[in-house]
């Protein structure tokens, strides 16, 4: 990798979120990444195609965020002038059955990574301390649900329900002390739910594409009301550019696309989608359509106001849910190498997060 260029830390640049931003960069900018990942369970770098021939600006770093010592010797190696925090656990379902990697990961990561951070800032020259950043990568889901009306903004109390959530804000609250007490050039961003391409099919978009392209049935959790906000996963590499360079330092953004929809409409409309792209010989498949024991403190309704991000640092989200749902289910229908990949590697898709495994589920009535 060349010493000439800006270097920027990724951290979990082999993800969802990570694997976006890290294509964004390399697409768009000039800078050297240094992609830090352990490379879990939910990590692709076949994420990241425009790594190939990219050895001038990018660099695998096979490092778990809670070795200090090997964070350190990156800070020497490279010196990176910014660094956008992505790495941890981040499926609800599966903090409910094992909460300890995500209290590792999430909190004890980052707490280290901050260390590591702070001691690499404090060795820079001063011109080099004044355009340093750290972006830390957060979720809306800190804040709690929403009732029927209103919107989270970043003035919204903090109140976590799930141990998912509980560890983010954690998080959350290191980097703010860090930046306030060490001062510590540190910055925020809490993001409403993505979806896209390369997302884990674990997660609810790709799990009901691949389900319904296989003839399973679609399992939605209660009653399919339950509201999230939808934000295009390119979108929000955008937006995390634009925070990393132009964000006041101490400042939190909300990022959010503006798309609310029940966890209902998101499953027929991915229906209806595939069954225009890719009909199906036995019939429409909103028939498919399940309802399942719901997830223990499911979170009723989320929305984000990213107004002061629109407004103060100029960013806008180009996708809607309906085009960008149209190119989400596009892309998995040409890339099924990609998630095929995943299913073939023995990932286990079986429902997680349950309080009570025996409960009877139940059919979709039409």
């Amino acid at each position: 990798m060349s010493q000439n260029r800006s270097t920027i830390f990724v951290t979990g640049g082999a993800g969802f979120i990570g694997s976006a931003v890290i294509r964004h960069l390399l697409d768009t900018t000039g800078v050297s990444i240094v992609n830090i990942d352990k490379l879990t369970y939910a990590s692709s770098l076949d994420s990241i195609p425009q790594a190939a021939g990219q050895s001038a600006r990018y660099a695998l770093a096979t490092t778990d965020i809670c070795d200090g010592d090997a964070l350190r010797a990156l800070f020497v190696q490279y010196r990176p002038q910014g660094v956008i925090h992505l790495a941890a656990e981040s499926h609800v379902d599966r903090s409910i059955d094992g909460p300890q990697d995500f209290i590792k990961t999430n909190i004890t990561g980052t707490f280290t990574l901050l260390q590591e951070t702070l001691r690499h800032w404090r060795a820079l020259t001063p011109s080099e301390r004044n355009s340093f950043r750290l972006l830390h990568v957060s979720t809306d889901e800190v804040f709690g649900s929403l009732g029927p009306d209103g919107a989270f903004t970043e003035r919204s109390p903090y109140a976590p329900n799930s141990p998912y959530s509980a560890s983010k804000a954690a998080s959350d609250h290191l980097v703010r002390a860090w930046c306030e007490t060490y001062e510590l050039p540190c910055l925020i961003s809490n993001c409403s739910n993505n979806y896209g391409p390369y997302q884990f099919p674990e997660k609810l978009i790709p799990h009901m594409i691949i389900k319904a392209l296989t003839e399973e049935p679609l399992p939605v959790y209660g009653d399919g009301c339950n509201v999230r906000d939808w934000l295009y996963v390119e979108d929000h590499a955008r937006a995390l550019h634009t925070i990393l360079q132009h964000g006041k330092v101490g400042e939190t953004y909300n990022v959010g696309g503006r798309n609310e929809r029940t966890n209902l409409d998101v499953v027929e409309n991915l229906c209806l989608l595939l069954d225009r792209l890719q009909p199906s010989n036995h019939g429409e498949r909103k028939r498919l359509i399940t309802f399942v024991t719901d997830r223990p403190g499911h979170d009723r309704r989320y929305a984000i106001d990213a107004s002061k991000l629109e407004r103060e640092l100029g960013w806008t989200a180009q996708e809607n849910f309906d085009s960008g749902l149209d190119k989400t289910v596009r892309w998995y229908l040409a890339n099924k190498p990609w998630w095929q990949s995943i299913q073939d590697s023995g990932y286990d898709a079986k429902r997680r997060g349950l309080a009570d495994p025996a409960s009877p589920d139940r059919k979709r009535v039409n």
